[in-house]
């Protein structure tokens, strides 16, 4: 891998993470906006048949949305000041927490909207999400381990 093939990635890695702290941000404090309505119709379907949010149900929905959102943007302000430092220095321990963190969020955010039968958060955030930060992993691997 040449040294522009890594940067390459390394910068998609950084601005995948770009991209989904501000999802956050906008799941924090727009998460009734049209940018979510595929999620939240999705969401109304599998635990409402398909009905509005029940008033206090939508408070319980923003508050934890908040809460989510906050989560986000924490953990990929970690993933780009890694991506930004110790993985552009391509120190080993940095691809190995950025697939510990990637893996161990996916598993357990698939699993616990599988067992719900919340598919459309798995296909519409997580599959997407792993994309686009698994991807420049994979394509460095090589600079990590020659």
């Amino acid at each position: 891998m040449t040294n522009k093939q890594f940067h390459f990635w390394q910068k998609w890695l950084t601005y995948a993470n770009v991209m989904t702290l501000f999802v956050g941000v906008l799941l924090a404090y727009g998460g009734n906006s049209i940018f979510f309505d595929l999620h939240n119709n999705g969401t109304k379907e599998v635990f409402f048949q398909g009905a509005e949010f029940p008033e206090q149900t939508l408070k319980l929905k923003n508050w934890l949305f908040g809460i989510i959102g906050g989560t986000i943007v924490g953990f990929h302000t970690l993933m780009i000041m890694i991506s930004e430092n110790a993985f552009k220095k391509k120190e080993r321990w940095a691809y190995y927490a950025c697939w510990i963190a990637l893996l161990t969020w996916f598993f357990i955010d698939s699993s616990v909207s599988l067992y719900y039968d919340a598919i459309h958060n798995i296909v519409l955030i997580n599959l997407v999400a792993l994309f686009a930060i698994g991807l420049p992993l994979i394509m460095t691997r090589k600079a990590f381990f020659q």
